[in-house]
């Protein structure tokens, strides 16, 4: 589902308990992420609940572009995975940098909605991909 495609759901739904369930249904269309990708090194820090990240990087014309396959014990978290991803995956590392994925959050109603642990854990899944995509940037530019 395309982050425009969300949007418009959003627009649709006025009450947030819908929102939460509609972020939850979002959360269950995210492709299963095998076991061992449940792993340390995928581990997200600083999220309330347990948080994985998994990234694989393509590369077309000669630029990274970054595909990732998320998870989380939380339902919630799971649809705001599912939303970052709408975002970000398949996109260039420089198009993951030039991203702002807490405004898109915040034009949808998030920042008035999620606890601060919440928020806390959302920012700790943006700052990873992003230091994923500079990464990504540094590796290419050698």
């Amino acid at each position: 589902m395309s982050i425009d495609e969300i949007r418009e759901n959003f627009e649709l739904l006025d009450d947030w308990d819908d929102r939460y369930r509609y972020v939850i249904e979002l959360g269950r269309t995210l492709a299963p992420m095998p076991e061992e990708e449940h792993s340390a090194a995928n581990k997200v820090q600083g999220c309330a609940s347990q948080v994985w990240l998994s990234r694989q990087t393509e590369h077309h014309a000669e630029k990274p572009v970054l595909r990732y396959l998320g998870d989380s014990d939380a339902h919630i978290v799971r649809g705001l995975i599912a939303i970052l991803l709408a975002l970000y995956n398949g996109k260039s590392a420089k198009d993951v940098l030039n991203t702002d994925a807490i405004a898109v959050f915040d034009e949808l109603g998030f920042k008035e909605h999620l606890t601060p642990q919440r928020s806390n854990g959302l920012r700790s899944m943006v700052d990873r991909i992003r230091s994923d995509a500079r990464k990504e940037l540094e590796g290419a530019a050698v």
